[in-house]
């Protein structure tokens, strides 16, 4: 793990080479950047097998981003490619294996669950917290928003409404292009480097190179943009985490697409 920072951008780099008789491989990232979020980069060597099991008061997502495997939950099989996102709900162990020749990496992202929170659960579809939650990335609804230009393809990977106070989703386009400069501080946001991303984050007066396979976290309430220079390649995750419920409204910018 290589870890850096600008002046006031966090960066991790994934290490996603790991010795050959590494049979699996787990590194907390970003430690105490997010109160309440507990993030682990984790890799399991070909046709290896890990069990995972819920912890009380959290609830976990998983972002599958590099490799093939199978997740079994709540007795049901899930195939696993490259981005693909799991949140177990109501099962209380997964099983993890990596399909054999390849080594599946993933982050594991837990939320600590507040008081209010646990209310504002039930209240939830029941659909969104009792079943297994799966999708590709390239599956789910795609959305547009006023900061982003005609060529940018924005899906939501996680809606809110099934994670209190989380929201996910993916940004993809080609340079030169870019996501206009804006604030949010009703919510902390963390960035994931996709697959060929090569692309520059602003924030205030700090700027950072964010490559594939990095994790980044926008500073609380900066004026951040993002860019990508001609013939290179934006595609990452946002990770929404807000402060409150109503910071949720911010939602409301993101333009549901009639072309999903």
């Amino acid at each position: 793990m290589v870890s850096l920072h600008s002046q006031e951008i966090p960066i991790e780099i994934l290490e996603t080479q790991f010795k050959k008789n590494t049979q699996q491989y787990s590194k907390s990232i970003l430690e105490d950047e997010i109160a309440g979020i507990q993030i682990s980069h984790i890799a399991i060597a070909g046709g290896k097998t890990i069990v995972d099991y819920s912890e009380k008061g959290y609830k976990t997502v998983y972002l599958f981003v590099k490799g093939k495997g199978n997740v079994v939950a709540a007795k049901a099989d899930y195939e696993i490619v490259p981005e693909t996102i799991l949140l177990p709900n109501k099962a209380k162990k997964i099983v993890i294996t990596a399909a054999k020749d390849d080594r599946l990496h993933f982050l594991k992202i837990s939320s600590k669950l507040t008081e209010q929170d646990l209310l504002d659960l039930k209240e939830f579809p029941s659909e969104n917290t009792k079943n297994v939650y799966y999708a590709k990335f390239t599956d789910c609804q795609s959305y547009t928003e006023a900061i982003k230009s005609p060529n940018t393809t924005s899906r939501t990977i996680l809606p809110n409404k099934y994670i209190p106070r989380v929201a996910m989703g993916t940004v993809q386009t080609k340079g030169p292009d870019k996501v206009d400069a804006h604030e949010h501080p009703m919510l902390e946001q963390l960035f994931l480097g996709l697959s060929e991303n090569n692309s520059v984050v602003y924030a205030d007066d700090a700027k950072i190179d964010f490559p594939e396979y990095s994790v980044l976290h926008i500073p609380l309430g900066s004026s951040h943009s993002v860019s990508v220079d001609d013939n290179k390649v934006m595609y990452y995750v946002w990770m929404d985490f807000f402060l409150d419920k109503k910071g949720e409204e911010w939602l409301s910018t993101h333009k549901v697409s009639e072309d999903n």
